[in-house]
């Protein structure tokens, strides 16, 4: 993952219930959207975007991009700062790193 300003978007725990159920179901709900994946995609390849310049990569209305990012954000696998208008945005890697290992248990 490219490297990222701490001071745009600075390091989150993940959202951790504990249960194995309900982390991955929540996660997997924060991607169960074309949209959001596409914008994890943008934001694992660029490290950190603002919110216009995302808008911009999609053809999606702003708002609707807004909306996702706010999806993600929730549900803690996206990261981020607001600066007035300036809304700046990153990958949560600890999020990342819960997610694989969640996903890793599916291993046989």
């Amino acid at each position: 993952m490219p490297s990222r300003s701490d001071a745009c978007c600075p390091p989150e725990d993940p959202k951790v219930t504990g249960d194995f159920d309900d982390d991955l179901s929540a996660l997997c709900k924060a991607l169960a959207h074309p949209a959001r994946v596409k914008l994890v995609r943008i934001l694992v390849k660029k490290g950190e975007c603002i919110s216009g310049d995302l808008a911009e990569s999609m053809d999606l209305a702003a708002s609707t991009v807004s909306e996702h990012l706010r999806i993600l954000k929730e549900s803690g696998l996206v990261a981020g700062t607001i600066d007035g208008p300036r809304r700046c945005y990153c990958m949560n890697p600890s999020a990342v790193r819960h997610l694989k290992k969640l996903l890793g248990a599916f291993d046989t």
